[in-house]
């Protein structure tokens, strides 16, 4: 029985094993942040040498890569990425996804609307029917911090304020409870055009290319034409 870090080590192998035949000596890969990205990037490492180098979703997985070697570029100086690998909090059959509970939803979500292909990493404990067991990440300008989380609870949410927390932009992030998500495309325009609202955590507008996913029979592969 593999523990869930073991799950999470084993996707991470196989992401890299997966995107590594597709980059060139100049390739540069988009990658995201949290705790199975952290994986990836100690599994991408050793093969530093077979890609030019990456872009950055947040400054933990910045410093991340750069201890281990890995040159990483600012995203105004690359045009487009191939591909950009990151996990999720929840991900549903059509490959719409929450993400954001590390806090880097809004760079996450601009580092991967540069890449051609997004390829999601997790493990099956992130698979879901409909998102919204896991609070909807809303990350927020902090003087619309209280008018956002009235319009929040008008769509049936329960706004919670994440405590002593900022993100890499200077920002607060309100956690959304208690909401089913059974049309994340609607909701993720609806949120993102309230005034405030830097961006919210449903990458369904634009979601996964593929995602693998690592379970104890092994890791799978999930296309939309599976669903």
């Amino acid at each position: 029985m593999y523990t869930q870090t073991e799950l999470k080590a084993h996707v991470a192998q196989a992401a890299v094993e997966f995107v590594l035949p597709q980059l060139r000596t100049d390739s540069i890969l988009g990658v995201g942040t949290g705790s199975t990205v952290d994986l990836f990037i100690d599994a991408l490492a050793a093969h530093k040498g077979a890609f030019k180098g990456a872009v950055s979703s947040s400054e933990r997985s910045t410093r991340r890569m750069r201890d281990l070697g890995i040159t990483v570029y600012d995203l105004n100086d690359v045009e487009s990425l191939l591909w950009y690998v990151d996990g999720a909090d929840e991900l549903d059959p059509s490959l719409a996804m929450t993400k954001g509970g590390g806090g880097a939803l809004t760079r996450e979500k601009i580092v991967a609307s540069v890449a051609k292909n997004f390829l999601c990493i997790a493990d099956a404990s992130k698979e879901v029917a409909v998102l919204g067991a896991f609070p909807l990440p809303v990350e927020v300008i902090p003087m619309a911090r209280a008018a956002v989380a009235r319009q929040l609870a008008a769509l049936g949410g329960n706004p919670v304020l994440r405590a002593d927390f900022i993100t890499d932009n200077g920002c607060q992030i309100l956690d959304v409870h208690g909401l089913q998500i059974q049309d994340p495309k609607a909701l993720e325009q609806r949120i993102n055009n309230i005034p405030g609202v830097v961006c919210c955590g449903l990458f369904a507008l634009s979601g996964a290319s593929i995602a693998l996913i690592a379970s104890q029979e092994g890791v799978q592969r999930r296309e939309l034409s599976d669903s």
